[in-house]
């Protein structure tokens, strides 16, 4: 690029600007983009291919010396853990066991191909689970069904319909067959929203769900989970409530049940949770001992499993237990698209919450092993884990910390891992499922219980996060108070829009203070906040600490009116006033000597005859807050004192140049003259043009 000729010099420093290239039009624009998109070559169509399947990328650079034995450990150590969560987990979605290990194999195979976090573990997600069975349960109430009927015991495909599941249509379809149609069509309706997220390079939108927002709906919909889970627990049949208010109602059902408890299960229950406790607390504190975490959950599983076989639980205690689980694959359904429509936005939640794990957990364990990750290419492999297994009667998946964490601790180096996982449910699928047909479910609710202690112990974090940032804390009580009393869904939402509200709170209340000199340099600081500043005599340097837009223009003029103690504005107009009236005389002739009166007093009784605007810290300017900078001048101007910018960036100086406030308009300063480098030289420059404008006053 050319340089201009025009040159600013500030405190002996000379800046050349460079010309901007000549701006293309946006038609222009447009058939680049299209030309240079459609564009297709050998070379270009195998990287694209390339990005779409990253697996075709490291795959043949793979280094089986140094990496395989990781990769088959922690791939055999997440399969082990994939199985009993996966039978467990079918609690939470309402739906067969089965249909999670088809979750888990899929899923695992999916992301294998298209993802790009070499640690991250996705599958069955506890969460997402909770949200599954609750658009299943609303819709088989819908139907018809029994709200209290469990699809995991025995027999329950075969349950009766009523008149409303003969009005649908559903005559050869039971409660499981049914359940899993509205999971499948809730599914695909999520996979296909962050595919589209992914194509259209939204991957940035997960970043407006914070941490504190995630770990209070983590904390809310855990209790949530905790309270479906007690009537396992308690071997109690109650009614599966929905809406708002459904945990408390899922209490007081449970108080009310209290004395059916099956004392088979409660014993079972007790003995579980305190071996599956223990065992977590003794792995977290002898975890830098174990290079393979204890795999407790299979092994109280199978004990467990032996022990109600052989003990007949079932037939002697009425102990609920899993029931038939058949082996092989069904035969692959396309969802229905008729409930594709009815849970379409029951289906945005999901993929949200989802995509958000998904993304920060790959990021968070790419920063940690020095790699990096494609935030829409996560959405793109999430989306197809949840897309193409929907038709292999699948339900919603993301990535799981707990898993992904013991992933990484047994030595996973690249996802190969997941193939291996993969394989150990396939044995399960094909062989080993039958054997779990007397486990009992308070077991399996023992096994999903114990897996929320990690997020029910984020509580305790608080306090600490409330001395951190009161409103972040806000946040983070919001999202897990709605959760628990409303729903889910609307823990989220309000845990998004305060978060948002809280984010403009803060660009519109930011931080506004006077500068002052450090002593002996050319630094200048807060006032409020440090001691021993030297105030520079005649000149009001103002710090505005955020964006400067429509919503806090006003408050930018009051914090500058209020620490510089001049109402720039209330005052230019009583001068204003005050001009008109005593310039016209009764002969039309202008009297010139009260306006010069009044301008050369207000500047004494203001005290300052220069006021410098730091606007380093200024973010952005929109069109009000352009047109309260140019107000502002004009107010100063007829005070007779003189507003000076100082450190302002690129951005900020180009948005004032184009809006006339640099001199493109005649009787404007230049720029030059209106910006400066740093607020010392504005300072410097202030102090000149003052004892310039004495000089010539004591001459004249």
């Amino acid at each position: 690029m050319e340089a201009s000729p025009e040159c600013t010099q500030d405190g002996g420093l000379v800046l050349v600007r460079r010309q901007p290239p000549a701006p293309r039009s946006l038609c222009e624009m447009l058939k680049g983009q299209l030309r240079q998109s459609c564009a297709c070559h050998r070379r270009q169509a195998w990287v694209l291919l390339k990005d779409l399947v990253p697996v075709i990328r490291w795959l043949p650079q793979y280094r089986p010396q140094e990496d395989l034995a990781g990769d088959v450990m922690s791939g055999l150590v997440i399969g082990i853990i994939l199985v009993p969560q996966a039978i467990a987990y079918s609690l939470l979605a309402g739906l067969q066991p089965l249909y999670s290990l088809y979750t888990s194999f899929f899923a695992n195979l999916i992301y294998f191909l298209l993802g790009t976090s070499r640690h991250v573990s996705v599958g069955i997600f506890s969460l997402l689970c909770l949200m599954v069975g609750q658009v299943v349960d609303r819709e088989l109430q819908l139907a018809g069904f029994d709200p209290a009927q469990d699809g995991l015991r025995p027999g329950a495909n075969g349950s009766a319909l009523n008149t409303s599941a003969s009005v649908l249509g559903l005559q050869d379809c039971g409660r499981d067959c049914y359940a899993i149609r509205v999971a499948t069509a809730l599914t695909l309706v999520a996979g296909l929203y962050q595919v589209l997220m992914g194509v259209f390079r939204l991957g940035f939108l997960s970043t407006y769900l914070s941490p504190p927002l995630l770990d209070g709906f983590a904390m809310g919909a855990s209790v949530t989970i905790l309270t479906s889970q007690l009537k396992h627990l308690l071997g109690v049949r109650v009614p599966r409530h929905q809406g708002p208010g459904m945990v408390l109602s899922t209490w007081l059902s449970l108080l009310r049940s209290a004395g059916q408890a099956n004392v088979c299960d409660v014993v079972t229950s007790a003995v579980c949770l305190i071996i599956l406790l223990a065992a977590r607390e003794l792995s977290d504190r002898y975890r830098h001992c174990l290079k393979v975490p204890l795999p407790t959950e299979l092994v109280v599983i199978v004990v467990a499993t032996l022990a109600s076989h052989f003990g007949r639980f079932h037939e002697r205690f009425g102990s609920s237990v899993a029931g038939d689980i058949p082996t092989g694959f069904l035969a692959p359904q396309v969802p229905d698209p008729g409930l594709m429509w009815r849970v379409a936005l029951d289906a945005v939640p999901l993929a949200l919450v989802g995509a958000a794990f998904s993304i920060s957990l790959a990021e968070m364990f790419a920063r940690s092993h020095g790699y990096t990750v494609r935030a829409n290419q996560e959405l793109l492999a999430v989306g197809c884990c949840n897309v193409v297994p929907a038709f292999f009667h699948c339900f919603a998946t993301s990535a799981a910390l707990a898993k992904s964490l013991v992933k990484t601790a047994t030595g996973c180096r690249t996802q190969l891992s997941s193939v291996v996982s993969a394989a150990v449910v396939l044995l399960v699928l094909l062989a080993l499922a039958p054997l779990f047909r007397d486990l009992q479910r308070c077991v399996l609710a023992c096994v999903i219980i114990v897996s929320l202690r990690g997020a029910l112990r984020k509580a305790g974090e608080l306090p600490r996060l409330w001395r951190l940032s009161p409103a972040d804390a806000l946040v983070w009580v919001a999202a897990a108070a709605t959760c628990v009393l409303v729903s889910t869904e609307a823990g989220l939402l309000a845990g998004v829009l305060l978060s948002l509200f809280t984010l403009a709170g803060r660009t519109q209340r930011p931080h506004a203070a006077l500068l002052a000199r450090v002593s002996g340099s050319a630094f200048y600081e807060d006032t409020t906040e440090f001691e021993g500043l030297v105030p520079e005599p005649g000149v009001q340097i103002f710090r505005f600490a955020g964006p400067l837009y429509y919503a806090n223009k006003d408050f930018f003029l009051r914090s500058l009116y209020s620490l510089t103690g001049l109402d720039a504005g209330q005052m230019a107009a009583r001068r204003r006033g005050l001009a008109a009236g005593a310039g016209q005389g009764k002969s039309g002739i202008k009297d010139l000597g009260s306006a010069g009166l009044m301008s050369s007093l207000v500047p004494s009784v203001a005290g300052f005859h220069t006021v410098v605007i730091d606007c380093a810290k200024l973010l952005f300017l929109d069109v009000a807050g352009l047109a309260a900078l140019q107000g502002l001048r004009q107010d100063y101007e007829a005070l007779g004192i003189t507003m000076l910018l100082a450190g302002c960036s690129p951005l900020v100086r180009n948005v004032l140049r184009q809006g006339g406030f640099l001199g493109e308009d005649d009787g404007d300063a230049t720029e030059g003259e209106q910006l400066f480098l740093s607020v010392h030289t504005a300072v410097q420059a202030a102090q000149a043009r003052h004892r310039e404008l004495m000089a010539a006053d004591s001459t004249l």
